[in-house]
């Protein structure tokens, strides 16, 4: 590449790429396409194991980062979202973590490296797992965890690994609703960094689940900030949860404050009655032109029921932007 991420962001506002779930119910797929080719004898249904299409499905993944690369993304993630044996472990495919991650990365470096017009980019995406090292689950032992912070460790280790032996660009610890178990994936990450003697970006982004301002576990966007600003960081951002328009006020906390790049990829609104998202893209650019009009970001997509169409409404409006100046380049 003739250019790194970090160059990149201060000249142009870099597109992150949109839904994968959305993308993948477009194909209604049945139990046979999570199983075909690898898992025909597994003990346990599979249906809605997303990840687990890197392996069985890998043209449908593919297709769907191509469609996100010709929207105008620079940058996708990878379909790998539950990639922890601590999320696996629902299906009893712990064991298949590692596939997983590295199929996921390699078909997705594959498609980046179909464009040559400018350097594309791919994000392991790291999800929060399916539990929290903050909050008990059991209303009656308020002092229970589901899970230590040693067990996360060593989950995202395993998936950061995978994703390095892939060929993924950057790291992206996505949907944090728990502080806790991203520094714990962040403390992964550092440990396989020394181990490997080699380092990429990583972009950090937070959930705030409600209008409250207020992450699961109770921190405000701020105190999120804080709790991970003794980390070099590509970017800090939200995403999912929100939509646009709600999201705003808390990018505005973030552009105040983070010395990092600032990201955010909102959900197409918030969700209706039966679970679907409304916002057409032209409605969610509309929205995104008030962080873009403000100054508010350097890296923009989208989180559930955003499309390709979605994405390249957001591209078309942004490349009319100026980034948001980094403020530890200020000065």
């Amino acid at each position: 590449m003739k250019k790194n991420i970090e160059e990149l962001l201060k000249e142009s506002i870099l597109i992150l790429d949109g839904a994968m779930g959305t993308m993948i119910q477009r194909h209604k797929l049945e139990e046979e396409d999570f199983r075909d080719g690898a898992f025909e004898n597994h003990s346990k249904p599979l249906k809605g194991n997303n990840d687990l299409l890197s392996i069985t499905r890998p043209e449908i993944i593919k297709d769907i980062h191509r469609q996100y690369f010709l929207a105008g993304a620079d940058i996708v993630e990878t379909n790998t979202f539950s990639g922890t044996w601590i999320a696996q472990a629902d299906y009893a495919l712990e064991d298949a973590v590692y596939r997983i991650n590295y199929e996921s990365a390699k078909i997705a470096k594959e498609v980046a490296n179909e464009f040559t017009d400018k350097p594309r980019f791919v994000a392991g995406s790291i999800g929060p797992t399916n539990r929290t090292a903050s909050i008990s689950p059991d209303v009656n032992d308020p002092g229970y965890r589901a899970i230590t912070f040693d067990e996360l460790v060593n989950a995202y280790s395993d998936q950061v690994g995978a994703l390095m032996d892939g060929g993924v660009d950057i790291l992206l610890v996505e949907t944090i609703f728990d502080t806790l178990n991203a520094k714990a994936a962040l403390f992964a990450i550092d440990e396989v960094f020394e181990k490997r003697g080699e380092k990429l970006p990583i972009m950090v982004s937070g959930t705030i689940t409600d209008q409250s301002g207020r992450t699961l576990t109770g921190q405000t966007t701020e105190a999120f900030l804080i709790s991970l600003s003794h980390l070099p960081l590509l970017s800090i951002g939200l995403n999912c949860a929100l939509g646009a328009n709600l999201m705003r006020p808390y990018l505005q906390i973030l552009n105040e404050k983070s010395p990092f790049a600032v990201s955010a990829h909102p959900n197409a609104g918030l969700p209706n009655e039966f679970g679907k998202y409304d916002e057409s893209p032209e409605m969610m650019a509309a929205q995104i032109k008030e962080f873009l009009d403000e100054g508010l970001i350097n890296i923009i997509g989208g989180c559930c029921g955003t499309t390709p169409e979605h994405i390249k409404a957001i591209a078309d409006l942004a490349k009319n932007y100026k980034p948001r100046r980094i403020l530890s380049e200020i000065g």
